[in-house]
């Protein structure tokens, strides 16, 4: 085993001494499975034979699945509404084992659930039930207090922003002003509209587009794709940005050194939903259990690259992501 591969397996090893606390909006997936051999004489859509119908975490909720399943520790922070689907919500969390005491429910909002419509391993349609207004300050901060609670045992807090109205200036700033006494990594899965709410954080992961948006400034080449980020760490102050790139894997910039290129680690796409719910939960554990930036990223590649090769909101283990690792000896790091 080559030192590269020796170090990123370590890392895995320590996920269970981490601890994240993952702040954003929660969601419940749906997905309701089924065949198509007809189309309706009603209109020229296909007609969806359903076999089964599945329930999964989603958004911030399917990070803290992803932090479980791959062996670490973490602790959610998010509202969820009085109704069936946050009461769904909690049980799933409480499945995990997971201590859900920082999930909030406002009986003002829906539970946030996205339907999808799956016939022979290919999405047909998606409907989606929620509600996008920012939660009050009374929420605000009720989110901070628990902050404020558990941050003597937090090694990380992860911003997972699907903007659904969690994730607020004022309540960035509060995190920032108590998080800087302690030192420790912030991370953000960046929601477009909210850019401007992420000033001083420790690494963004937007995608390709949301990089774009962002930074104001169309990418079209590698050159306006380092000129985006360098718009990004320049705008909000932060230590880095990694962007992810679908195909073309991801790349990472950092303030004063050279861009790494991180090519896919996908063999074959079956589904890449909630494949960067995957990207920030492995680099947020990989970052805290001490790997460098570059490690941490490309860690985080192999296990979304894992993830797209199943179909749902799926979720990596550690075996799987070590012999992923180990069956790709000599990748750069």
């Amino acid at each position: 085993m080559d030192k590269n591969t020796a170090r990123l397996i370590e890392a895995i090893d320590l996920f269970p001494r981490v601890k994240v606390l993952i702040i954003g909006d929660i969601m419940l997936d749906e997905y309701i499975w089924g065949t198509v051999d007809r189309i309706s004489p009603e209109a020229p859509i296909p007609v969806v034979n359903v076999n089964r119908e599945t329930r999964h975490l989603g958004a911030a909720a399917n990070v803290i699945r992803n932090i479980l399943t791959v062996g670490g520790r973490a602790a959610i922070s998010g509202v969820i509404g009085d109704d069936q689907g946050g009461r769904r919500v909690m049980e799933m969390l409480e499945e995990l084992g997971n201590n859900a005491d920082g999930v909030l429910v406002d009986p003002r909002r829906v539970t946030t659930i996205k339907t999808r419509i799956i016939a022979h391993a290919q999405q047909v349609v998606r409907f989606d039930r929620e509600q996008r207004h920012e939660i009050g300050p009374e929420l605000t901060e009720a989110i901070i207090a628990y902050v404020g609670r558990t941050r003597d045992s937090l090694d990380a807090v992860l911003i997972s922003d699907y903007g659904k109205g969690v994730i607020t200036a004022d309540l960035m700033e509060k995190l920032r002003g108590i998080m800087r006494e302690r030192g420790v990594i912030i991370t953000v899965d960046p929601n477009i509209s909210n850019f401007p709410f992420y000033r001083d954080v420790t690494i963004l992961t937007p995608n390709h587009h949301e990089a774009a948006a962002g930074a104001g400034t169309a990418i079209t080449s590698e050159e306006s794709l380092r000129l985006a980020a360098d718009k990004i760490i320049e705008n909000l102050n932060c230590a880095s940005v990694l962007i992810t790139r679908g195909a073309q894997g991801m790349s990472l910039f950092q303030k004063e050194r050279p861009v790494v290129h991180i090519p896919s680690a996908a063999r074959e796409v079956f589904d890449g939903t909630g494949a960067g719910d995957t990207v920030i939960a492995v680099l947020t554990l990989a970052m805290a259990a001490g790997l460098s930036l570059p490690d941490a990223a490309l860690l985080s590649n192999f296990a979304a690259g894992i993830v797209c090769g199943k179909i749902g909101c799926a979720a990596v283990t550690p075996d799987e992501l070590k012999k992923e690792i180990e069956s790709r000896a000599g990748s750069p790091a």
